[in-house]
């Protein structure tokens, strides 16, 4: 009996904590082994919605190429850039389907890192190798010849992040269209109405609407493929020689009639003279100020908005006598505007032409290094939104004039700037040298450090603000509903002490800044140029500026400014502070990412008027120091007021560094002239949505009575002022 007690031990032979480690044990080995199986179940059934879905996918692949719509089908090759591996992670190749991975290289030429192919316009990626042998099924920006616009269905290979509120069910069947756990039927998503289709009910819907597309809720915003000419290689070159040989003889038959009509009427030729003496500035000054000069020359080339060739030899009698007295001038500024058009025509790919009447498109400029640094993820996403040929990368090679010929004969289309501040005065700049009659309004995405216009006019600080609120889809629906502004726009003169100018003049929208915090953006500037990596985002930017200003708190470099700058106002010196380390000079009511320099709601000051972005007056403060641009920052300190004009001559009797509208550099000692150049449409966010469409409506009766001729430009401008005050 011992013996087989020995053999077979028993439970009741171990003691209570034994038992009770034995049991803890094998609980947990059993929770073990359940999680184990769980796992196991989840991934089986993991792998099996995605070999699923690749089967559905290569179903679909294999019936795109091998179409059984009845309807003609446009296609169009992908535009294929190099990119790294690590960017098309999670995504499937276009061409074979399988996923990325980082297998392929380029060879020893670009060390051992992976490159794969992406498209810019639709974001498909595929192999190296198998890009060649993609489907043609990207976005077809030209559609000449369809009576229609087609729908162009398409896999969705990038997980789209701006989508209208009602894409989320397909449009045949109102099913939702998000995918279930075991797969199903796959979906397809046009690139120009953003709708979303079943492949199941895509037979059913094109035989009920032979695939028409609307372009869905931004119809207004992009320009139709059907709209869109794509011109060949020799087009550009003949049609410049045409132009040219046309511009000769419209200009030798102009020289005739003027010369004949000079010796017949002496006497009203003097008299025109006169009234058409500001002609010749037309290049200098904005159109804004000079509606009537602008309206009154009828030798500009057809072109509903304006047009490139202003310096033609004009048919007004008395101009030749205008002629004569600025001839190197008025025949320069001709020759440079021609030679400019033509190079820009060399270069152009597309023309738009029949665009409807109630069309208003979007010009979109994006400048990919402006301080969020996200050019290329907008890019992509405005590619899949509007079409591709209103979308222009802004670079050091090519500006804003490309985007602005093509569209030179629309009539009214609005611009939309993603970049910074800097990026906006450029854009504005080139609008102004265009010399529209009727100048395009400019919305801004806000994608720079400070953003200071962008916050002026609401349309956010920053591109975080933008994605909270809903993304690109909510930035184009209220730039449909935004109203249109003035903003007054300066031109700053340098001068030496005769007067005579050091250098072209420079032109400002915000504000300029001398001293203390110049030097902290001069500071910041030279950084970026030495190490550009640093700058990689929004966030960054700011602690940078944070950290060049801290090292500036105890370094009294601006001591003495109130010795060796001047300031005059509408004639009348003003006195700058002795503790004055900086002297601004504002346009707009944001400076530095928010801070309000005049504070309109402060009634305990001077008895100044309310800062204005379109009253042509400027406001002059002064700054103690780093330390209360800080203090300004967080808003425990004001700046101190010293005036109010709309003519101001600062000058500097040392070296100073300056800064316009963040653009900083280090000028000697000068005389800083700003007088008023002009005035620029913009757009500004409606907060409250009833104001907005009334805005809109407002905006879109003025055009269209401009465009039936019940107005002309300048009634419609001043309409726009009036608007524009009133919405204030």
């Amino acid at each position: 009996m011992d013996e087989e007690r020995m053999l077979h031990p028993s439970w009741t032979d171990k003691s209570p904590a034994d038992m009770a480690a034995d049991s803890r044990l094998f609980i947990f080995s059993c929770v073990i082994a359940g999680l184990i199986g769980i796992l196991t179940i989840f991934y089986t059934a993991f792998q099996w919605r995605r070999n699923i879905n690749l089967t559905w996918m290569k179903a679909v692949a294999r019936s795109k190429k091998k179409p059984k719509a009845k309807h003609k089908v446009p296609v169009a090759p992908h535009t294929w850039e190099l990119e790294s591996v690590s960017r098309g992670k999670n995504l499937n190749c276009c061409a074979c389907l399988k996923p990325m991975s980082p297998s392929q290289t380029l060879g020893p030429m670009i060390s051992s890192d992976s490159f794969i192919h992406h498209c810019s316009i639709c974001g498909a990626v595929a192999h190296l190798i198998c890009s060649s042998s993609a489907h043609k099924d990207c976005k077809c920006v030209s559609m000449i010849g369809f009576g229609h616009v087609m729908h162009q269905w398409a896999v969705r290979w990038t997980e789209l992040t701006d989508q209208p509120d009602e894409a989320s069910f397909c449009s045949y069947c109102e099913e939702p269209c998000s995918g279930s756990f075991l797969g199903g039927s796959p979906i397809w998503c046009c690139f120009w109405c953003q709708r979303l289709l079943h492949v199941d009910c895509h037979s059913s819907m094109s035989s009920e609407t032979r695939d028409i597309c609307d372009l869905g809720p931004f119809r207004r915003l992009i320009v139709s493929p059907c709209n869109v000419k794509e011109l060949s290689a020799n087009s550009g070159f003949l049609s410049s020689i045409t132009h040219g040989a046309n511009e000769l003889a419209s200009s030798v038959r102009a020289t005739i009639r003027s010369q004949s009509k000079k010796h017949k009427h002496n006497s009203e030729a003097s008299v025109d003279s006169g009234s058409n003496g500001s002609i010749c500035d037309i290049s200098t000054e904005s159109t804004a100020d000079t509606p009537q000069n602008v309206n009154g020359s009828h030798a500009i080339e057809d072109n509903c908005n304006g047009g490139m060739n202003v310096g033609t030899l004009r048919q007004d009698v008395g101009s030749d006598k205008k002629m004569e007295s600025k001839p190197s001038f008025k025949r320069s500024g001709s020759i440079n505007q021609k030679d400019e058009s033509q190079a820009l025509r060399m270069k152009q790919r597309y023309e738009l032409i029949d665009l409807p009447p109630d069309a208003r498109p979007l010009l979109v400029f994006i400048n990919k290094k402006s301080g969020a640094q996200r050019g290329d993820s907008l890019r992509q996403r405005l590619n899949l939104l509007l079409n591709p040929v209103q979308v222009f990368e802004l670079s050091s090679t090519q500006g804003p004039e490309m985007g602005l010929f093509l569209f030179r004969k629309v009539p009214h289309f609005r611009v939309l700037v993603c970049g910074g501040d800097g990026t906006v005065g450029w854009v504005l700049n080139a609008i102004d040298k265009q010399n529209f009659i009727s100048p395009p309004p400019v919305a801004i995405l806000p994608a720079g450090t400070g953003n200071d216009l962008a916050r002026v006019l609401s349309w956010g600080g920053g591109l975080g603000s933008v994605e909270r609120q809903g993304g690109l889809c909510t930035v184009l629906q209220h730039i449909e509903n935004a109203a249109v502004t003035i903003l007054d726009r300066w031109k700053v003169a340098i001068l030496n002490q005769q007067g005579k100018q050091l250098q072209s003049p420079k032109f400002m929208n915000n504000y300029l800044g001398i001293g203390c915090d110049a030097k902290v953006a001069l500071d910041i500037h030279n950084l970026r140029e030495e190490n550009p990596e640093k700058f990689y985002n929004q966030f960054m930017n700011k602690v940078l500026y944070a950290r060049e200003g801290a090292k500036s708190i105890m370094d009294r470099t601006f001591a003495d400014f109130f010795w060796q700058v001047r300031v005059e106002v509408d004639g009348v010196e003003i006195e700058v502070p002795e503790d004055a380390e900086g002297v601004l000079v504002a346009n707009i009511g944001s400076y530095m990412g928010g801070v309000d320099l005049w504070q309109n709601e402060d009634e305990t000051l001077e008895n100044f008027a309310p800062q204005s972005m379109h009253d042509k007056l400027l406001e002059v403060v002064s700054i103690s120091g780093t330390w209360h641009l800080g203090k300004l920052q967080v808003g425990l300190s004001r700046a101190r007021r010293l005036a109010q004009g709309q003519s101001i001559k600062i000058q500097l009797f040392a070296a100073f560094p300056v800064q316009i509208d963040g653009e900083p550099w280090s000028q000697q000692p000068c005389t800083l002239a700003i007088s008023h150049h002009g005035q620029a449409f913009m757009l500004k966010r409606t907060t409250e949505e009833s104001l907005g469409h009334a805005a809109a409506i407002i905006n879109d009766v003025l055009e269209s009575a401009e465009t039936n001729h019940v107005i002309n430009t300048s009634q419609k401008r001043a309409l726009l002022q009036e608007m524009a005050l009133r919405l204030t």
